[in-house]
């Protein structure tokens, strides 16, 4: 089984999941909760430093090695832009991709560290969602940027620690992190257009404005099998059948058109994984495995790879219906 960022509070706020998935399940909602992040606490002073040396490792993206902590930390949070990147700044709310080494102050023992899984993290900037550490830290700073911070208890893992991780309720934590990437409501993906020629199938909108696109719909049958084109092919990495996906999406059933769940203009992206969401709606999961990461994707689902004969209640989709996505798949972990 793959393991699990230490960094993850809670459920990530703030997510639209498919209807009749259930509650949201992604990957976040089975780390162990964070006591800090669930605490109120007031907006900490932030300092520059202590802070131990980066010894190696010292590019971006390289997994670093972090001296161990001389003297006392900090009892404030210490912040310090290592390497200023120039991409758009962070805002709270935000969903940050990540990579970062995580140790404790005083032994210098890693605890845990994205760069040896090769998936960077991939969660939302908000309370209730990360240890407040790094809620704080992270915001105003820009995409590209290397930081490293030490984080005292009560911003951290508070008086109960981590004992899984083998953290104290006493133990200041140190961070390097690369920040790869930011994302919100406003996010479109920015991959080169493919022409859609088969007049058979819907028409989606290549605008990358981060508006909704338009779905058109044609007045004929619709196809009996599954459906999954490109509209704007990304160059990122194709998604596996274990990964969760951060996207845009907007859904349509085929007679009518009329949409029937979307992310657009609701202040919100929707974070799954496609294995849950093999047991809710299949065939699109099965539509958006082996896509590349930063397309658009339209995918076209047949009543049996749909909700069939068992539809969300009060809403547009009937029994028997075809659904019609249009997915913009903004990230994968």
């Amino acid at each position: 089984m793959r393991r699990r960022s230490l960094l993850l509070a809670a459920v990530p706020a703030g997510l639209v999941t498919l209807a009749a998935c259930g509650d949201d399940k992604s990957d976040s909602s089975k780390a162990k909760a964070s006591p800090s992040a669930s605490a109120s606490t007031p907006p900490p002073k932030i300092v520059e430093g202590p802070l131990p040396a980066i010894t190696a490792g010292t590019k971006f993206g390289e997994k670093p090695t972090v001296a161990k902590g001389q003297g006392e930390p900090s009892k404030n949070l210490a912040v310090k832009t290592v390497i200023a990147g120039n991409g758009r700044t962070i805002a709270e709310n935000d969903f940050i991709q990540a990579n970062y080494l995580g140790q404790i102050w005083s032994t210098a023992k890693v605890f845990d560290n994205s760069y040896d899984r090769n998936r960077p993290l991939l969660i939302q900037l908000a309370k209730g969602s990360i240890i407040d550490g790094w809620r704080y830290a992270i915001a105003g700073k820009k995409v590209g940027s290397r930081i490293e911070l030490s984080v005292p208890p009560e911003l951290g893992y508070g008086k109960s620690g981590n004992p899984q991780a083998g953290i104290k309720g006493t133990d200041t934590l140190v961070f390097v992190i690369d920040l790869i990437d930011a994302f919100n409501s406003k996010s479109s993906v920015k991959g080169k257009p493919v022409p859609q020629t088969d007049a058979a199938l819907p028409k989606v909108g290549t605008n990358t404005d981060g508006k909704e696109p338009s779905i058109t719909v044609p007045k004929s049958e619709p196809p009996k099998k599954l459906v999954s084109n490109y509209v704007l092919e990304g160059d990122g990495d194709e998604l596996k059948a274990n990964q969760a996906i951060l996207c845009q999406f907007k859904a349509v059933v085929w007679d009518g058109g009329k949409t029937f769940q979307q992310t657009y203009g609701s202040g919100r992206l929707s974070q799954f994984s496609l294995e849950q969401m093999q047991q809710a709606v299949k065939g699109l999961a099965q539509g958006l495995t082996g896509k590349k990461v930063g397309s658009r994707v339209l995918v076209v689902v047949p009543p049996e790879l749909g909700y069939g004969d068992n539809p969300p209640s009060g809403g547009a989709v009937k029994k028997g219906s075809t659904l019609v996505f249009s997915v913009d798949i903004l990230a994968a972990m």
